[in-house]
């Protein structure tokens, strides 16, 4: 039995870029929407719990939408419809371009938890759900007092649990139910703002108490292994169909600028690197590893089932799970890295099934897997538990953004006798004893396998448009000149984010499927305008079937509850 068991919980932060490169218009809300909601509420919870530690991860692509906002908060005029919207004097006035995005947006919520439990909102919803079985034309026939209405609505459901039960100008707006006008409008944009101006702040405040550790992805969330090798689908999938496209062309170099530019900025942002990586979608390969390790990370983390896979590759039978899991590990070439890898199963508790289960009882038995962990575990060395999951988008599934159970958590494990939360870094500075890793099986935290990311159809298609891109900026990009080389290389980058992969797959859903299909191509068109090239005809084809006429822009993010 351990009498110290070492816990690391781990919060991922982050958002693909939502711009259109060439406007600026943020087509997508989710960056100030989750400020609004879930990255101060996380932080408030630490600062409610002093004893608490975690790692909390942002990714600079978030970071910079963030930095965006603010941008324009401060020259008041605003790249969001939604902000728009908020702010206009009279919402009848709105352009239909506007007044759809505000219909087709301002319903992307969890009904059971954002919509249903305000009769207010569930009036509007009920409204917009008759007129559209009826097949009225919304956009023209729904009055300025009614898109006063759902765009207050909307913003208040994406409030933080911690913003409602301390600021008195959300209980009021949330009592008054129904006919906001412009002032408590622009009150609500006044709160929008300051949390937004806040919430990087207390996040770095966190981190300089040593509560926090912060912790980074590279750049704009590259799907690490399959830049260096498509083939690497094949260490778990050896059947898999692979894009028309041999490689990434100059993949290796390209996850390295990414890698590189995450450290630089998060110094900047933070004042000091980053200790360790979160690698998107905690995609490790041996390649990725040695990239972290020549960056000077000292740590890396990724799903239990590519430490499974990594074992049984290396002919080491897994007799003993939590022996293997719940122990860090290192490559041969690369020693100064420490692996961390989740475990599965307690992160989905929270990610998945937890927010069906009253919050005193989820968070007892969270504790109580931890101490029967602690109970059999014989080794000399403590246990390290690791988990990690999605730091935003769990929480609209909680009653209550999941407030109660997430402080009920904190205060059980802040005054645990065996549990000691701790971070990646404290670890690493304690130089725990890492086992020796022979080799590292490609895969992600997605039942460790890249059958996300490519292998079907539509993914594949997506990879071989990226490469025709990729190939088109090294044939042209060295004849531009340095400032349109630049902006030509940070379009690029937006391109290679693993989300737009991701997204592609009957199993997600049709309309955010659509959105995040068309941001991908709209992507890749302003790379191509970036290098002065014509727009290839296949980019205005939905590569998730059919033609793009006539396609909204809209969509959701709504992205899984768990890492990302």
């Amino acid at each position: 039995m351990a009498d110290r068991l070492d816990l690391v919980l781990f919060w991922h932060m982050h958002q693909p870029d939502y711009r259109d490169a060439a406007s600026g218009e943020f087509l997508l809300p989710w960056v100030y929407l989750h400020a609004l909601k879930d990255y101060g509420d996380m932080a408030a919870h630490l600062e409610r719990h002093p004893a608490m530690r975690a790692v909390v991860n942002f990714v600079p692509v978030l970071t910079r939408q963030v930095d965006d906002y603010l941008e324009q908060f401060a020259r008041g005029s605003f790249r969001d419809p939604l902000l728009r919207a908020l702010a206009a004097e009279d919402p009848s006035t709105l352009d239909p371009r506007d007044r759809a995005q505000v219909l087709d947006l301002c319903f992307r919520a969890n009904a059971r938890t954002m919509i249903e439990p305000f009769p207010g909102f569930e009036r509007l919803a009920e409204l917009h759900r008759r007129c559209t079985a009826d097949g009225v034309d919304l956009t023209g026939y729904l009055s300025g007092e009614y898109l006063a209405d759902l765009v207050t609505w909307y913003h208040l459901a994406w409030t933080g649990e911690t913003l409602r039960q301390e600021v008195p100008l959300l209980r009021r707006l949330f009592t008054q139910g129904s006919g906001y006008g412009i002032e408590d409008r622009r009150a609500l944009l006044a709160l929008v703002r300051r949390e937004l101006e806040q919430v990087l702040p207390r996040w770095q405040a966190l981190a300089a108490r040593g509560q926090v550790e912060l912790s980074t992805t590279p750049d704009c969330h590259p799907l690490g292994p399959l830049l260096f090798d498509f083939g690497a689908a094949h260490d778990t999938q050896p059947r898999a169909e692979l894009p028309h496209a041999p490689a990434y062309p100059g993949g290796a170099e390209r996850f390295a600028a990414h890698v590189d530019r995450a450290f630089i900025e998060h110094e900047v942002r933070f004042g000091r690197p980053p200790a360790g990586t979160w690698p998107a979608e905690g995609a490790l390969s041996g390649p990725v590893v040695d990239a972290l390790a020549a960056r000077g990370s000292r740590w890396a983390a990724s799903g239990e089932a590519v430490l499974m896979n990594s074992l049984r590759r290396g002919c080491d039978a897994v007799s003993d799970r939590t022996a293997a899991l719940y122990t860090p590990w290192r490559l041969a070439s690369s020693p100064g890295v420490r692996l961390f890898f989740r475990d599965d199963r307690l992160s989905d508790l929270i990610g998945f099934d937890y927010a069906r289960r009253h919050s005193g009882e989820a968070a007892a038995q969270f504790v109580a897997e931890l101490e029967a962990i602690a109970a059999g575990w014989t080794a000399d060395e403590p246990p390290v538990v690791s988990v990690m999951l999605d730091g935003e988008n769990a929480w609209e599934h909680y009653p209550y953004n999941g407030h109660y159970f997430l402080d009920e958590l904190y205060r059980r494990l802040s005054a645990h006798p065996v549990i000691r939360p701790t971070t990646f870094e404290a670890l690493v500075a304690r130089d725990v004893p890492a086992r020796p890793l022979p080799s590292l099986c490609a895969g992600s935290w997605v039942y460790g396998d890249l059958a996300t990311w490519i292998g079907a159809p539509e993914k594949n298609r997506a990879w071989d448009l990226l490469v025709d891109a990729r190939n088109a900026w090294l044939r042209v990009a060295a004849t531009l000149p340095p400032e349109r080389q630049a902006e030509a290389t940070r379009r690029l980058a937006a391109c290679e984010g693993s989300d737009w992969f991701w997204w592609f797959g009957d199993y997600n859903p049709r309309q955010t499927i659509a959105s995040f299909d068309a941001l991908f191509r709209l992507h890749l068109t302003r790379l191509y305008e970036a290098l002065g090239l014509p727009v290839p005809a296949a980019l205005a084809e939905r590569l998730h079937g059919g033609s793009a006429g006539g396609e909204a822009e809209g969509g959701g993010s709504m992205r899984r509850s768990q890492a990302g």
